[in-house]
């Protein structure tokens, strides 16, 4: 016995040593491709000596000789620390991410090929002026010199997962970064997931069509025409719940969600409305949260002065940021760039489609998608006058698109001469709003609302491409429509001009958070869908409250967490439940619930991390939102998996008879409003007992309300998530300027934060060099640098680095200086 002890432990030891030794190499391995910022490289590819210094932040400060230099810096910065993001994203806007991770992709793969995205890209590179030409050309020059530095020293492939998912890496070209531009594009699109559902649920209403306006409201503001049911335009046979393709759960897919779209918050005091005297502005552009962020934080010493903001790596641009003399912020303006059409096939021929002139050809060609260890999948890619052909598994489109037709796709970022990467690298070299303005006019795609400020003053322009819609559309864009019908078909773009425009306010400020700008008749409307009704009511008080503005308020603004939609709902929907009737026992379900009313009583709507009234308050309104729906949309209803405030507020004012469907139709009972919010309010305690337990006081929002910024590739591989991954107790809410967007559904993770303000910036013109800027990770895309995530806890709390333009600054806490010289 003792023998075989020895043999045991000898074993184990072994074992041991063996996993220690494994751990030690596969730590090497990764860390050879931590990046040295202190330090003298020869590179090909440049003209003269630059230098990039490295605060303290790990912001690069890029000085060169020539614009070109300090692009090519630009591109070596953004290879050197975010190496796998960028191939990432480029083989996502390529359709070729199936070639690394296998069959998980294919369906991403396929859209992209659709799509065509990036044959389109490598067309518009020609589009370009010149001197984005030069720019595109002398980034990719940067991000190859790095590539070929990895290659030539064994930089461990340039970032850790390479040795998971080791594929070729070709040279980087001026498409792909028009490419990941397109990328973006569809990150920032919703108008086909909201034409979708307006047909899915104009299906699922059957006879009861005047109910739509309620589910899904129009913004405030001027009505418009009723539109026919979408059964009534296609032919019959269509069903009422048809079985939708499940989402597609990959963190790598580029199609977001209805609800996280693309959102974001900017506004700007004009000097008559600063303290200081100087003009404000503030933006804080939401997007899906990753590690790492999305944002790079970078600065660029061109020729027309220094720039300094937010990058996406794989652009040579500033997206968001300053100049000595400008500044700059974006909010997603929510115009309706896309159009869903419904071609009809030739029964005789399905290889033709119906046009007003009759049948015609698709443009088609095939394409090969290479499945890693897998077969490879052949595509049919097939193009009508209208865009291209999608399949049914897309957008869910097999349950609006009747037997015998498919559906294409008209979208403004399907064009072949885009010439959006010109626009941006002519804003940052703006002097003034009125240059930036004009610079806008090559703006095609996503669109944007476009906030600047100069030292005169404030102004604000939606800028992309708007189409040109005929007056007679049968669906007024809002439904997919029939393709064969020329009425339906859009008519070009309509001019620069007619895109809304506000300069210089009387009020001397200008605010966005998505919400509705203009109410202008069809075809001019902009947008039937905005993406916020509520964050502005609460941005319009904050900022009228105060006669001047400092950046300090504008901080405070845009840190904000109290939500205007649980001040204005709960005394709505409870406004019969609170204090009535006697003390309940304790341990009652009852004494339960009047905890919870006691609580939200009192409650002043602040969605606080602390707190445990959020949570209550969220379930509620979700337990709610799907009592009231579930017997009108049955299936449909957990396509709706964030709360519509509208709607809950057109059903507790009942606005135009909305509160209809309080009424459980299946039951022989009419039951009231009230009784629905009784029920829903047990429903979400029952779930927050069985998740969080019954002590309610002790509850935490930012327990369920986790910051989930994971990594999209190796965040679900057990043991490695715990070091990749950057989870955080947040804050806010759907509806609060600081932003944090749940996740939605039903499930024990629905209020996770998975979509929000990934940079902030606050710009002082007064005294520029105060102005402030943060990301929610760390310039770092590898997991073992100390710049992973260490601007992940001053995000979380609310605070902010400095956004300077003085060099002196820069070099006084540098991290490292790196200088790279002509080889």
């Amino acid at each position: 016995m003792g023998t075989v002890f020895r043999w045991l432990l000898r074993i184990a030891g072994a074992m041991v040593v063996l996993a220690g030794l494994a751990a030690l190499g596969v730590y090497y391995l990764a860390s050879r491709s931590l990046p040295e910022y202190d330090r003298t490289a020869r590179v090909t590819g440049l003209t003269a000596p630059v230098e990039i210094v490295h605060d303290n932040a790990n912001v690069p400060h890029i000085f060169g000789q020539s614009d070109a230099d300090v692009y090519f810096a630009l591109g070596y910065s953004h290879a050197q620390d975010r190496f796998w993001q960028m191939i990432t994203m480029r083989r996502t806007a390529q359709g070729r991410l199936s070639e690394v991770f296998g069959a998980r992709t294919v369906r991403i793969d396929k859209l992209m090929r659709r799509f065509d995205i990036y044959n389109l890209a490598r067309s518009s590179v020609e589009a370009q002026d010149a001197q984005t030409r030069a720019a595109l050309d002398a980034y990719a020059a940067g991000v190859n010199a790095r590539i070929e530095e990895v290659n030539r020293d064994a930089l461990g492939r340039g970032a850790p997962e390479m040795f998971l998912f080791d594929n070729p890496v070709a040279p980087w070209q001026p498409a792909d970064s028009i490419a990941i531009s397109k990328l973006m594009a569809l990150q920032l699109s919703g108008q086909i997931q909201s034409e979708v559902m307006r047909a899915r649920t104009s299906l699922a209403l059957g006879d009861h069509q005047e109910r739509l306006k309620d589910i899904q409201p129009d913004a405030p503001g001027k009505g418009i025409a009723a539109l026919p049911a979408y059964a009534a335009l296609m032919p019959p046979g269509l069903p009422r719940y048809a079985a939708a393709a499940p989402e597609d759960p990959n963190p790598l897919s580029p199609v977001a969600s209805l609800d996280l779209a693309g959102a974001s918050n900017a506004f700007a005091a004009a000097p008559n409305r600063s303290a200081t005297g100087g003009t404000l502005l503030a933006n804080d552009p939401h997007l899906g949260l990753t590690a790492p962020s999305i944002w790079y934080l970078a600065r660029l010493e061109l020729a027309s002065g220094g720039v300094i903001g937010g990058t996406i790596p794989g652009m040579p641009l500033v997206l968001v940021g300053r100049s000595a003399r400008l500044g700059w912020g974006l909010t997603s303006s929510y115009l309706d760039d896309q159009d869903v059409h419904i071609e009809q096939l030739n029964p005789d021929n399905p290889e033709e489609y119906l046009t007003p002139d009759g049948w015609k050809p698709f443009r088609s060609r095939d394409s090969i998608v290479t499945v890693k260890g897998d077969t490879s999948v052949t595509l049919r890619l097939r193009w009508t006058d209208n865009g291209p052909v999608l399949t049914g598994s897309d957008y869910s489109l097999a349950t609006i698109t009747p037997p015998g037709h498919v559906a294409s796709v008209s979208w403004t970022a399907l064009d072949g001469a885009d010439t959006t990467m010109s626009a941006g690298i002519a804003l940052m070299q703006s002097a003034n709003r009125g240059e930036a303005l004009q610079a806008m006019e090559k703006f095609i795609a996503p669109s944007q609302n476009l906030m600047l400020v100069d030292a005169e003053g404030i102004a604000m322009k939606t800028v992309g491409a708007m189409p040109r819609r005929d007056a007679g559309h049968e669906t007024l864009g809002r439904m997919p429509s029939r393709g064969w019908i020329a009425a339906n078909r859009w008519q070009g773009m309509l001019p620069f001009t007619a895109n809304p425009e506000f300069i210089d306010p009387d009020g001397g400020l200008l605010a966005n958070t998505n919400n509705k700008l203009v109410d202008r008749p069809f075809p001019l409307h902009v947008s039937y869908d905005w993406g916020d009704t509520q964050r502005i009511h609460r941005l319009e008080r904050l900022m009228q409250t105060r006669e001047v503005h400092t950046r300090d308020s504008f901080i405070e603004a845009q840190l904000d967490t109290v939500s205007y939609t649980a001040r204005s709902l709960l005394p709505l929907i409870g406004k019969d439940l609170w204090f009535t009737g006697e003390a309940a026992p304790e341990g009652t379900p009852e004494r339960l619930r009047q905890r919870a009313l006691e609580l939200l009583a009192g409650w002043n709507g602040e969605m606080n991390e602390h707190l445990p009234e959020p949570l209550i308050y969220a379930a509620w309104l979700r337990a709610l939102q799907n009592r009231l729906i579930q017997d009108e949309l049955g299936p449909l209803t957990p396509a709706y998996g964030h709360i519509e405030p509208l709607f809950i507020e057109r059903v507790y004012r009942d606005i135009d008879g909305a509160s209809a469907w309080c009424d459980v139709k299946q039951s022989g009972p009419v039951e009231t409003c009230t009784e629905i919010a009784r029920l829903a309010l047990d429903d979400a305690l029952v779930w927050i007992k069985e998740t969080y337990g019954t002590a309610l006081e002790s509850l935490r929002w930012g327990d369920a309300h986790q910051a989930a910024q994971d990594h999209q590739v190796l965040g679900e591989v057990p043991v490695l998530r715990y070091f990749v991954n950057i989870r955080q107790s947040t804050s806010g809410g759907d509806n609060t300027l600081m932003r944090g967007a749940t996740k939605g559904g039903n499930g024990s993770d629905a209020f996770l934060n998975v979509h929000g303000a990934g940079y902030r910036g606050v710009y002082d013109f007064a005294d520029p060099d105060s102005s402030v800027f943060i990301i929610s990770t760390g310039q770092s895309g590898h997991f073992l640098s100390r710049h992973y995530d260490d601007l992940a806890q001053l995000w979380r709390r609310g605070e902010y680095i400095p956004m300077s333009l003085d060099e002196n600054l820069a070099r006084a806490a540098a991290v490292g200086v790196t200088r790279l010289e002509p080889r």
